[in-house]
């Protein structure tokens, strides 16, 4: 059910950022409030499971609107000096859902039915519409616009396939036939959808924006963060609960350290990218986080709660300090009439970098656990002592570490390559003055 919504989203969120800069955001992020709040309420009145799945797939259609147009949405309401600092005010408000969204999911089922995890959404949804119709600016495209089928529908194929082939390959080993099959039609339906997009008049995607290499780059770096932070995410509860003992309730207030650092440090660091421009702001981030995940490298078997929470702080203050100004950054070299698949291309990188960090860094640290323990276990890594789970973490975040450190590398490169540009500007604007 949740890999069901998890791909109903993923294969149709650039889409709807498409269409968002077709029929103008608004009609658009309305519609989907409403899609989505229809589709939970049809969730809480499902006779069965097979209804469940296919409600959800009808909510994440109306998720797919709203997620693919936020950061749109902000970036068309804002100017460009106080687009940082909405940003990170939006990131924050994200963090708290993060940290809210399982306490009171597990409230609601404590004293009432599984029914009311989905019936709760309907007043959410209600003043969603309400406000997105008062507050979403609506401006229209300029002349006639087209949809590319071809290229969404090739997209789509495309995304789920690498979807699917990463999610089994975390079961099965990718090197299983079905996932070696999926490998192979992702690159087939991929490299159709780039040869659809550079022939027809009007793109989903205008692939001319990845000339752009600092859009580029900040892109690809804001994925190398979501792979590592999803490796994190998927690894810490086995860590905490198999290791340290503690009852899964206590792990989720444990856990919720990172999201809060985030959302905490988001707003600030968006205005403080504002003022002093967007690379500094994001190399230090990085740069946090490359100490973050070093720090967890030296965990133990006995390692405290105030231990673990000091080595995990750097990875929320770091991703907090980096999101925001990298978002910014992206959104700013958009072209004003696609700011909705800007928007979308964000919200696929961060799923597909989640999707990437829980397949290929769970496999790691599965592999490295056997193999410190020296032979195979029937029941799995969890199966093997404590310290050679530890020492597979270690292994794990060692090469998270070394995934930021590249993303650290891009960005350094980007600061130097935007001072060298803006100074060479500057050059050739004085020299036409003289």
């Amino acid at each position: 059910m949740v890999l069901a919504y998890l791909l109903a989203i993923s294969t149709r969120i650039l889409s709807m950022g498409r269409l968002g800069d077709m029929m103008t955001m608004q009609p658009v992020y309305q519609t989907g409030f409403v899609i989505f709040t229809l589709g939970s309420v049809l969730c809480g009145l499902a006779p069965s499971v097979h209804w469940l799945i296919a409600f959800r797939v009808l909510q994440a259609l109306g998720a797919s609107m709203t997620m693919a147009l936020g950061v749109a949405i902000i970036t068309e309401a804002f100017p460009p000096q106080e687009r940082g600092r909405a940003l990170g005010i939006g990131g924050a408000i994200v963090s708290v859902g993060v940290v809210i969204g399982p306490t009171l999911g597990g409230l609601i089922l404590g004293v009432l039915s599984w029914r009311w995890i989905f019936f709760v959404n309907l007043p959410v949804g209600i003043l969603g519409v309400a406000m997105a119709r008062k507050f979403v600016p609506n401006f229209r495209p300029k002349g006639k616009q087209q949809f590319d089928f071809w290229g969404a529908g090739t997209l789509c194929i495309s995304l789920l396939a690498l979807l699917l082939a990463l999610t089994w390959g975390q079961r099965a080993g990718f090197t299983d036939r079905r996932v070696v099959f999926l490998a192979g039609l992702w690159l087939l339906f991929l490299l159709a959808f780039l040869r659809i997009e550079w022939t027809v008049p009007q793109p989903m995607i205008d692939l001319r924006m990845f000339r752009n290499l600092l859009f580029s780059v900040n892109l690809a770096t804001g994925f190398i963060t979501f792979v590592a932070m999803a490796g994190t995410i998927i690894l810490a509860p086995f860590y905490l609960e198999n290791i340290l003992g503690f009852p899964p309730r206590q792990v989720g207030l444990i856990m919720a350290v990172v999201p809060l650092a985030m959302g905490g440090v988001a707003p600030f660091s968006g205005a403080l990218s504002d003022r002093v421009g967007v690379r500094p702001i994001a190399v230090v981030g990085l740069a946090l986080l490359v100490t973050g995940y070093l720090s967890l490298t030296t965990l133990r078997v006995d390692t405290s709660v105030t231990g673990y929470i000091l080595r995990s702080l750097p990875i929320g203050l770091g991703m907090g300090v980096f999101q925001s100004p990298n978002n910014s950054a992206i959104m700013g070299a958009a072209p004003r009439e696609r700011l909705g698949v800007a928007s979308g291309l964000l919200a696929i990188t961060r799923t597909l970098g989640q999707v990437t960090g829980i397949s290929v860094l769970g496999a790691v640290w599965a592999g490295r656990v056997m193999a410190h323990y020296g032979r195979l276990l029937t029941g799995g890594a969890t199966a093997a002592p404590p310290a050679d789970q530890v020492s597979g973490l270690h292994d794990t975040f060692l090469l998270a570490a070394g995934l930021v450190a590249v993303g650290l590398l891009l960005s350094l490169w980007g600061l130097l390559t935007e001072r060298r540009l803006r100074r060479s500007a500057v050059m050739g604007h004085s020299t036409l003055e003289g």
